[in-house]
């Protein structure tokens, strides 16, 4: 499969709505009785109107079901990944619902428009927009649902809908004191017009949303019910395992398959271009058999290409100018003019997701439908994707998102899936393709291995007068969507780089696209992990050449950016940075990435010789509104866990 297939389903990602246009659906839930409620936030050229759904009509992809049982269920249009998404997506309804949190419960979106992330365009999850794209229109969806209520209730009793009080999954007449729960009025709401207008809840009137709510998918994960991309069973079920080419963009040229067939448990061996496949009963004939194959590969132009390869074709491009990506005052005259040129030079190199739950997809391709079950981010994308693969229609192609072992990225990508539909296509039967770990690291889209070059000139005060900064990296955009690089700039290889929130009046940033051969993709942060890195490990350089304190330094930079000396002088309060010294040796950061401003303080043990050892890290963070706190705390850590695993062995 080619990089500009996998690309397919991206076309429209620059589309954007309005909030404010709304187009509800309501159905009356058929044998249950129920209330099912949906919201389409269509794009600038839709028409807008409200809608009532009839029993034909089927197409029940809604957002919102209430049941006679008083049970609410919130459907989610977001991956899990452990990012807290089941739950907090849930909290933005059940908080204008007025429902108690114990009746609610979630299920995953399938891939439908309904569903698209208005930010992208598509039904994908990545770049921490979950809460940002969802947090009007989920609210409204609650806030309607509770005025049908309401209304039922009140024509009911022949009273003022302004006379009742909704709370806790049931309307109060405050006069009368008369109760109805929302399961018996259910049936009536669903046959009410949709209210023009409703009024959300203040923050002030919270009283769900900013609380560390229990999350909804923790007993499932408990109890083993939850339903990982690798749990998928089925009768008659094939399980398949694979290996590509180990350079990249080789094929395959042939493979004797009788060392694989002699296996027990082993029915075929399949070519898919590039890669082999082995497919059987079980994972392990299928694993045991691919060992015992010789595949004879054509390994293409990346042929001996390794690290020492990359590092210098990145070292060659930051030799020449690049294209410029910002440009502040003037630095050419106060870099000539300078008697002392403050230089350093940073690379981080390739780095693998590896998420916990291997590559994995269930496909089942039949004559008339295509099923794929699988854990990823975008499975709008891989609707679209297996349809022009298999040259069928969207509609006929169901995705069934699952609980993902983790994304950061990875998933944001459809190869895995696409070799899993290939797969059942060619078997006539459902298969269950699953990657080694091997395979998995061996072909990633990996983050990007760059360089960054500094230099900068202190004035007499000891702060920056000049900053210069080049950065030689691969491009993600140019294989993923080639028409967002905009005059030789990816904005990804410079975020973080280029919006230097640093009080100097001098500033160049330069960027050079570098093609390594290696594929490419978003990890978690994506430009931001590697340029924070860059950039406040040469701003600490610079203190200290300055002779002043590292936190000081800072804070007075950032002098006109409160919210990130808000952090960083948070952060330094908790881990006591007054009292750093030679036993408490101490290092700190601030940086901004995706609307939220994090500080850390890290404290390394100095009774040890060479090696580096973590002690103790300080964090803080502001994120705006938290809308389970909890989770932010298990993302912050989350976050610290995976940043140090690159440091220590990336």
């Amino acid at each position: 499969m080619t990089d500009s297939t996998r690309a397919i389903g991206m076309r429209h990602m620059d589309s954007t709505v309005q909030m404010s246009r709304r187009r509800f659906l309501v159905h009356s839930a058929g044998i249950s009785g129920g209330l099912l409620i949906g919201m389409y936030v269509p794009h600038a050229d839709a028409q807008v109107h409200t809608d009532v759904l009839t029993e034909e009509d089927g197409r029940l992809n809604l957002w919102l079901h209430i049941d006679p049982s008083n049970q609410v269920t919130v459907t989610i249009a977001a991956s899990e990944m452990g990012q807290g998404v089941y739950t907090s997506l849930a909290m933005l309804v059940a908080e204008e619902l007025e429902v108690g949190w114990q009746s609610v419960k979630a299920i995953m979106a399938p891939a439908e428009s309904t569903f698209s992330n208005t930010i992208f365009g598509t039904q994908a999850t990545s770049g921490s927009t979950s809460i940002r794209w969802t947090f009007e229109p989920l609210r409204h969806i609650g806030a309607t649902a509770r005025e049908m209520l309401t209304e039922a209730a009140a024509r009911r009793w022949n009273v003022d809908a302004g006379d009742c009080v909704a709370l806790n999954a049931t309307v109060t007449h405050q006069a009368t004191g008369q109760v109805l729960r929302y399961g018996d009025l259910v049936a009536a709401a669903a046959r009410l017009p949709v209210p023009d207008e409703v009024v959300l809840k203040t923050p002030e009137q919270w009283t769900l949303l900013g609380t560390s709510a229990k999350r909804l998918d923790t007993p499932m994960k408990i109890d083993g019910s939850a339903r990982f991309g690798i749990d998928v069973q089925m009768p008659d079920l094939l399980i398949a395992t694979v290996a590509s080419c180990p350079t990249v963009g080789g094929t395959l040229v042939s493979v004797d398959d009788t060392p694989a067939l002699s296996i027990s448990g082993v029915k075929r061996v399949l070519s898919l271009g590039n890669a082999v496949v082995v497919v059987g009963t079980g994972y392990w004939p299928v694993s045991k058999a691919l060992a015992r194959l010789s595949p004879i590969w054509d390994p293409g132009a990346s042929q001996g290409r390794d690290t020492d390869h990359y590092r210098r074709e990145l070292q060659t491009a930051l030799d020449s100018p690049g294209t410029v990506a910002h440009n502040a005052g003037d630095i050419a005259p106060v870099l000539a003019g300078a008697s002392t040129v403050i230089e350093a030079t940073y690379e981080v190199p390739h780095l693998a997701h590896a998420t916990m739950e291997p590559m994995n997809a269930t496909a089942w391709v039949r004559e008339d439908r295509v099923d794929i079950w699988a854990p990823t981010q975008v499975p709008g994308i891989v609707q679209q994707v297996a349809a022009e693969l298999l040259g069928v229609a969207p509609a006929t192609v169901s995705v069934h998102t699952l609980f993902l072992g983790g994304g950061f990225g990875r998933r944001f990508e459809v190869d895995f899936v696409m070799q899993a539909v290939l797969t059942s296509r060619m078997m006539g039967q459902a298969v269950k393709l699953i990657w080694s770990r091997e395979e998995d690291t061996r072909h990633d889209f990996y983050r990007p291995a760059a360089m960054s070059r500094f230099k900068a000139v202190l004035g007499d005060d000891g702060y920056p007068t000049a900053w210069h900064n080049r950065i030689a990296s691969p491009s993600i955009l140019e294989r993923l969507f080639p028409d967002r690089v905009e005059d030789g700039v990816d904005a990804h290889s410079v975020e973080g780089a280029r919006e230097l929130p640093f009080n100097v009046p001098n500033q160049r940033i330069e960027t050079q696209i570098v093609d390594t051969g290696l594929p490419v993709g978003f990890w978690r942060s994506v430009g931001h992990s590697q340029n924070a890195f860059f950039v406040q490990s040469f701003l600490d350089e610079l203190a200290v050449t300055a002779g002043i304190d590292p936190l000081k330094y800072q804070i007075n930079l950032l002098d006109s950016h409160k919210r990130h000396q808000a952090v960083l002088s948070a952060a330094a309060a908790i881990a006591q940075w007054p009292k750093r010294s030679a036993e408490r040796p101490m290092g700190l950061a601030v940086h901004a990435s995706v609307g939220s401003y994090c500080a850390l303080v890290v404290q390394l043990d100095p009774n040890v010789d060479e090696a580096i050892r973590v002690r103790r890290i300080s964090a803080a963070i502001d994120c705006g509104r938290a809308i389970n706190p909890d989770t932010v705390v298990a993302q912050i850590e989350s976050a610290i866990v995976y940043g140090l695993t690159a440091a220590f062995y990336g």
